[in-house]
Formats: structure tokens, sequence, C-alpha cells
């Protein structure tokens, strides 16, 4: 759950700064939010979310 929260976050910021620099319009960021919809409730929204989790682990071990 906390990585998916921190995914999430993570993506908000990233949109947030992208609309206020122009880079992705309002249109664009609701086409990419319906996609993400669309693929959670996909057959393949379990192979996504164990792939997320493996890289977020792989991440997780990396010492700087």
């Amino acid at each position: 759950m906390a990585v998916s929260i921190s995914v999430v976050l993570l993506l908000l910021i990233i949109a947030v700064i992208y609309i206020r620099n122009g880079a992705l319009k309002i249109s664009h960021a609701l086409i990419c939010i319906l996609l993400g919809f669309f693929l959670a409730s996909s057959s393949m929204a379990p192979t996504l979310h164990q792939g997320l989790a493996e890289t977020a682990q792989i991440v997780s071990g990396l010492h700087p």
C-alpha cells in the first residue's frame, strides 16, 4: 500500500509540474487518468502491480 501511495504522489507531482509548465494539457492528463483506470480494471493489473512491486523492492535494496 505504501508503494502505491508513493507512486501516485510522485506521478501527481510530475503531472502538476508538467501542467504548470504548459508541457501537459488538462485534456492529456485526463486521458492518462482514464487509461490508468482502464488498466487497473484489466487482466493486466496483477502483472503491472507485481512488476511495480518488484521494481520498488530492487530500488529499495540499492545502497549508494
